[in-house]
């Protein structure tokens, strides 16, 4: 009798999923489908399915916004930030959780702390300070800024998974000949990959769909990151929807290609670290 009950109650909660499902699904119907027509068409009925496979508004998107180039513009600005963000916070990662004093403890709460401080508390004093430093307008600015914003949920993320590896493995290294670099790098870091592929993927995703920060910093035409080139070519096709809505699509499928083809690994990531 209770499993009849769960199974009823279970057959109601994935029908539940599906109409939740569909219910979100239907914008990007709107879009995708719409995007495909003529602006008469869309006028006429916005339901209706497209009547054929036509290109030409995603032709002209591409041309009108610079894609290849604000695509290109994200993955250097993404890669580049990644690297960045995994290369110095696993090492201070690694070194606070393996110091310890009260100081380490100090700056860990520190760099914890800053996670609930609001971006746009922080904007205009980001902005003089850039200035300042010659770090406005420039891709390699934008990548030191993600670094100092993406340190500490990567920080947070490392710490808690290198109190997980035994430090006899680390005992034993030294004792071969290793000094502390090889020790981390030959050692340690290999451990962290789980972890480090959690942390490359919740970054990218932050980078890669961030809109405020480079709207902040970047100024010329050619340096805009995809983000920035729908929102300007959004803003002058809004009336001529057909081109809008391809623009849109444009803007969101490398995200969700990657979304889909990395959701495994996130997964993986986090189930890995828990085991540990």
């Amino acid at each position: 009798m209770l499993k009849e009950r769960y199974t009823g109650f279970t057959f109601i909660l994935e029908i539940a999923a599906i109409i939740l499902a569909l219910i979100f699904l239907v914008p990007f119907y709107y879009v995708l489908g719409n995007s495909f027509k003529s602006f008469a068409d869309i006028l006429q009925n916005t339901s209706s399915l497209p009547k054929s496979l036509d290109f030409t508004n995603y032709q002209q998107a591409i041309e009108v916004m610079n894609f290849w180039k604000a695509l290109m513009n994200s993955l250097i600005v993404t890669i580049v930030s990644n690297v960045v963000i995994v290369f110095f916070c696993s090492m201070a990662a690694y070194k606070l959780v393996r110091s310890k004093s009260k100081i380490s403890n100090i700056i860990f709460f520190i760099f914890v702390a800053t996670m609930v401080i609001p971006f746009q508390s922080i904007m205009i004093p980001l902005v003089k300070v850039g200035s300042t430093l010659h770090l406005m307008n420039s891709h390699w600015g934008l990548v030191i800024m993600y670094l100092g914003f993406g340190s500490a949920l990567s920080i947070f993320l490392y710490h808690g998974f290198i109190k997980t590896i035994p430090i006899e493995l680390e005992e034993a290294a030294i004792i071969d000949g290793c000094s502390p670099t090889m020790v981390f790098w030959k050692v340690v870091f290999p451990l962290l990959k789980p972890i480090t592929v959690t942390i490359v993927i919740l970054n990218t995703l932050w980078i890669w769909n961030d809109f405020l920060l480079p709207s902040l910093v970047l100024r010329d035409m050619e340096l805009r990151t995809i983000p920035l080139a729908t929102f300007y070519f959004f803003g002058a096709y809004t009336k001529q929807w057909n081109l809008a809505l391809s623009g849109l699509v444009l803007g969101i499928t490398p995200l969700l290609i990657f979304y889909f083809a990395a959701q495994k690994h996130i997964i993986k990531g986090i189930t890995s670290g828990s085991i540990k």
